[in-house]
């Protein structure tokens, strides 16, 4: 309903607007007459040329703009208007003059008016106004569409790129979760169990998130805790992971799993079966951003590791850049020895 009131209000402000300028163009013809606003609407002059003016408009507003102009033809709209303008001021100064107001023909015109030729070419600018006016409202409306039809086809694009994307994840997810249990199955066969189920939690959630536009802070965090523990199963004391997320989240909104491969990333770089190894995951809210960081011991992977391709990190930047643009930051790489991501989003803290 109130997306048919939105178009019917600006059409009926276009026409109010149309009509104060029909108004007072005829004016324009009589400004050094000397005569007050009622002498003015009282004459039928005035009232003809409104008329004049009026017709002009919406024959072009409501015909010819559209079918000629905007369809190649503007030879013929611009012979076919000055034509018909050329026209109108001959048969009103030359024929309706001096036969419908043959008395007062000369008090129509102002006594200090210049030559008829002059008043003339005036009269004849004044009925071009309404043509242009036609003109640029309706070729407004042709941009405007033009933009929203645009708008609409890339947030089409968009939302196939971004489902495209999540939907990658989900299996690249799912198969760097089956390399690590699958380590397990002969060392623990218990422990092993213990992980698939707490897989079939994890891929609960991410069908179902994949399908939102938008979920809980809390919820992915939620998420990420239940992931975290379900890598630690299969870790050695070697090993020390450390997550430091704050105990009360507000209440955000935001796209799903863009912190998921971070974490995955941070487990595949970050663990040596012999060296000791760290993984440091911290997540703080504050001043309209979220900021994500992972930290962890770096070791180089062989060749035989299977345990991901890069797939996860690039799907996460082209995903950052559809849904952000230049509205966040992200970093990842070697300092000080350490393998380091950092991921800060802004959020509106009023939604």
């Amino acid at each position: 309903m109130s997306k048919n009131i939105k178009p019917f209000r600006s059409e009926v402000s276009i026409h109010i607007l149309i009509w104060i300028v029909l108004l007072a163009l005829p004016s324009v013809f009589f400004s050094n007459s000397g005569w007050s606003w009622r002498d003015l609407f009282i004459n039928p002059w005035y009232h003809l040329q409104l008329l004049v003016l009026a017709g002009l408009f919406y024959t072009n507003y409501l015909k010819l703009v559209d079918q000629w102009l905007f369809k190649g033809y503007k030879i013929k709209f611009w012979v076919v208007n000055v034509l018909l303008v050329g026209f109108i001021v001959v048969l009103k100064f030359d024929v309706l003059m001096p036969f419908l107001f043959p008395e007062r023909a000369m008090e129509i015109i102002p006594k200090e008016a210049p030559p008829m030729e002059f008043v003339k070419l005036i009269d004849f600018l004044i009925n071009i106004v309404p043509v242009v006016f036609a003109i640029g409202i309706l070729s407004s409306r042709e941009v405007a569409q033009v933009r929203l039809l645009e708008k609409e086809a890339m947030n089409t694009k968009l939302q196939s790129d971004l489902n495209y994307l999540k939907y990658q994840l989900q299996p690249h997810f799912f198969f760097n979760s089956l390399n690590n249990i699958y380590s397990l199955v002969d060392l623990d066969p218990d422990k092993a169990k213990e992980s698939i189920h707490s897989l079939s939690k994890l891929m609960r959630y991410l069908l179902k998130s994949s399908e939102r536009e938008f979920v809980s802070l809390k919820g992915e965090i939620d998420f990420l805790e239940k992931y975290i523990e379900l890598m630690e199963i299969r870790l050695q004391e070697n090993v020390k992971v450390q997550v430091t997320f704050p105990p009360d989240i507000p209440d955000i909104k935001l796209p799903p799993l863009l912190f998921i491969s971070i974490v995955e990333n941070a487990f595949k770089h970050g663990v040596s079966a012999k060296a000791e190894s760290y993984i440091f995951f911290d997540l703080k809210i504050d001043y309209g951003h979220v900021f994500f960081e992972a930290r962890n011991s770096n070791f180089a992977k062989n060749q035989q590791d299977l345990s991901g391709s890069g797939i996860g990190i690039e799907n996460l930047r082209k995903r950052l850049f559809l849904l952000y643009g230049d509205h966040f930051t992200y970093f990842n790489g070697v300092e000080n020895d350490q393998y380091v991501a950092r991921l800060m989003l802004k959020i509106d803290l009023e939604q």
